[in-house]
């Protein structure tokens, strides 16, 4: 054998496993999954149990609220012009709880009188001021069906946020507001649904005129008024689920950890412009772009924003748009001149939505969690899952608070 021959093999070989290499990260780039409402947690023997035992842990026990009216600017709400009738549902389920605590508990904490400090209220419910809370409930309060013997709809709400906000368990608020656990657990998903609704029109998709006189100096010094969105992915742990193949469909290789997969789009002055559904770990960011509803938004002409994994070129250019992503080396030692400036550009206003991200999960730590495959599921009585509420619910309280992107 030739001097050199160990040396070719040596080199050969790890070649070959470069190129291995190269070819299973190209794959994880464009791995497909699925929505979380259509991955089954739970072994098909056991589900009906686990969807009968949801009451006590979180569980929908009341109709969605029909009506969608406009959204809350600032704090004046626009109240639409015609009024459904709207039918008091009281549960009997709990009613014999409720009376047992009734008279355990003289006075109840968290009602309006309670909240007159700002800082309490931006502790416990993650708005800065007393008056966005009471513009808040004046917005949702009358859209609520349920009533509850014991609490008021003031009380209920506080206590939906401080759910929200510092994650605390069921029975925590069942002790401090004096009920029972199923209790607090039907008031938390009966008002989630209709918070969704009134809601949602914060995540507000702007027009272009819109954008162009809202448009920082930071974006139009590398930009110019193009930019329209800027989009990032986020993952939250979750339970691992007993379906091998729903675990397999949460597991995320970044994180090593099941999880479900965000995508989040927002506007150059840092409002939430755009919130996926809860996807599976595994997804890829391309996949999740190309199939979450985010293209169908784009117009001729607009500038999309993002990290080197969105490798979704193609898709961008057939709405005839443009993508502003990182350079890569490509092999290259190092990066050429121009492409450094413009990674740079890239990198000093991408590091926004970031920072969005880092908010909407530090003020409402729900999302910091792990949370419980509760969550998760859907069944006859809950269509969509709770997790998919919660994350229009968070976002659209975070577009009520000042933005992070100060006017210029």
């Amino acid at each position: 054998m030739a001097r050199g021959e160990p040396a070719k093999e040596r080199r050969k070989r790890q070649h070959e496993r470069e190129s291995m290499e190269r070819a299973a990260k190209l794959a994880k780039l464009n791995e497909n999954g699925d929505t979380i409402e259509n991955i089954e947690f739970y072994f098909p023997s056991t589900s009906n149990d686990n969807i009968e035992n949801t009451c006590e842990r979180g569980g929908e026990h009341c109709d969605p609220v029909s009506e969608v009216t406009t959204r809350l600017v600032g704090l004046q709400i626009a109240e639409s012009s015609t009024q459904t009738s709207k039918t008091v549902v009281c549960d009997t389920t709990t009613q014999t709880e409720e009376f047992d605590y009734m008279f355990k508990t003289a006075k109840r904490p968290f009602d309006r009188k309670d909240m007159l400090d700002d800082d309490k209220v931006a502790f416990y419910t993650g708005l800065p001021t007393l008056k966005l809370l009471d513009a808040l409930y004046g917005h949702i309060a009358p859209h609520i069906t349920r009533r509850s013997l014991t609490l008021t709809n003031y009380q209920e709400l506080v206590m939906v946020l401080m759910k929200l906000r510092l994650d605390i368990p069921y029975r925590d608020l069942a002790y401090r507001f004096g009920v029972s656990i199923s209790t607090v657990s039907i008031i938390f998903s009966s008002w989630l649904t209709t918070m969704e609704i009134r809601l949602s029109p914060l995540i507000y998709w702007p027009e272009r005129e819109e954008l162009w006189q809202t448009m920082p100096q930071c974006f139009q010094y590398s930009f110019g008024k193009k930019t329209t969105v800027i989009i990032d992915c986020f993952e939250v742990f979750i339970e691992k689920p007993t379906n091998l193949l729903a675990r397999a469909q949460t597991f995320s290789s970044y994180k090593h950890h099941n999880t479900i997969k965000v995508l989040i789009g927002i506007t150059p002055q840092g409002s939430i412009s755009f919130v996926s559904k809860a996807w599976g770990g595994r997804t890829s960011d391309k996949f999740l772009t190309e199939n979450c509803g985010l293209m169908n938004k784009l117009l001729p002409g607009d500038l999309v924003m993002a990290d080197r994994g969105f490798t979704i070129h193609d898709i961008v250019a057939l709405k005839r748009a443009e993508l502003a992503i990182p350079a890569f080396t490509k092999g290259k030692s190092q990066l050429d001149p121009v492409d450094v400036e413009s990674t740079r550009g890239i990198a000093n206003v991408r590091i926004h939505v970031e920072r969005v991200i880092g908010l909407l999960r530090n003020k409402y730590t729900i999302l910091q969690g792990t949370l419980s495959t509760d969550y998760l599921i859907t069944s006859e009585q809950r269509q969509v899952p709770l997790i998919d509420r919660i994350l229009r619910v968070c976002s659209g309280l975070v577009n009520l608070c000042p933005p992070i992107i100060p006017f210029d």
